[in-house]
């Protein structure tokens, strides 16, 4: 089944989500399953991960709802306050859901670019192993070194690198620019326990302005250093609508990966996503 390794749902108030301003109208309504399965099964996507928007245990309670009235939903990354004393029960209850697969802090929002060194943040980490539970990375390129830190100090948890931790696509005109990227994103690949979605990067560029050929650089970047048994496919919608619609994030990764083989191209379509989030074991298929 090819799976969508990144998307999220929300019912939409301006006070839940203050992060969608101006000139993002059109994330400003309802985003849910019934929207998305359409579009997805148009593209070849069979089931998703549903992947927090807010940091809110309602929140994280609210998607497990979500995923047990639709199949569409294989899995479901959540959000728990690591650094919480009470982190372990709040962990045992989702866990007792079976769509919950994994956790996400937004990083990328922290101001300390060393946020992921925090001796209170992973010690929470080091409940989810136990539990079964990935990690994803939601950071931007300065916070790239404190993360490939945190995921070798942590060589039995398996990580995932959302977004490619957000490249300046629309401001990196050269290959220059994204020289320390680069070096952070091979040095985070060269740990086996990181996994890295091909997700989130038609915003980071110039909305609906943007080539396919933006991206080639940075894709195969990602190829070279993580292969496709590491790699998955993400859509990052709705937020990718800022930018582009599905159907064209999905050809932008499907166009990359035409010269590979079959069985790399099954990896990256569903065969990683299914294997790092057990998404199997989290929903059979009906």
């Amino acid at each position: 089944m090819n799976i969508d390794s990144h998307q999220h749902f929300w019912s939409y108030s301006a006070a839940e989500y203050p992060w969608i301003g101006a000139g993002m109208e059109r994330l400003a309504r309802d985003y849910l399953p019934g929207d998305l399965g359409p579009v997805a099964a148009a593209a070849g996507i069979g089931g998703t991960v549903a992947v927090q928007a807010r940091q809110t245990l309602e929140e994280t309670r609210w998607l497990l709802d979500l995923a047990e009235r639709h199949p569409l939903i294989r899995g479901v990354v959540g959000w728990v306050e690591l650094r919480s004393p009470e982190v372990a029960g709040e962990l045992r209850e989702f866990s007792s859901r079976p769509a919950f697969v994994g956790v996400r802090h937004v990083v990328q929002d922290e101001p300390d670019p060393r946020f992921l060194s925090g001796e209170e943040f992973v010690a929470g980490l080091r409940h989810l192993g136990p539990l079964g539970l990935t990690y994803d990375l939601l950071l931007y390129p300065p916070q790239l070194p404190a993360a490939v830190e945190l995921v070798a100090s942590l060589p039995e948890q398996p990580f995932v690198l959302d977004h490619l931790a957000k490249p300046q696509i629309k401001t990196w005109t050269n290959p220059a620019d994204r020289h320390s990227w680069r070096h952070d994103i091979e040095a985070l690949a060269k740990h086996k326990n990181v996994c890295c979605k091909l997700s989130g990067l038609v915003t980071e560029a110039a909305w609906r302005q943007w080539r396919p050929n933006d991206f080639a650089a940075y894709l195969d970047i990602a190829l070279s250093a993580f292969g496709p048994d590491r790699l998955m496919f993400g859509s990052d919608w709705p937020v990718c609508l800022l930018a582009a619609d599905y159907a064209e994030v999905a050809g932008i990764v499907r166009d990359v990966c035409a010269t590979l083989s079959a069985v790399e191209q099954a990896a990256i379509w569903g065969g990683t996503a299914t294997r790092f989030y057990g998404l199997d074991r989290a929903r059979p298929s009906p």
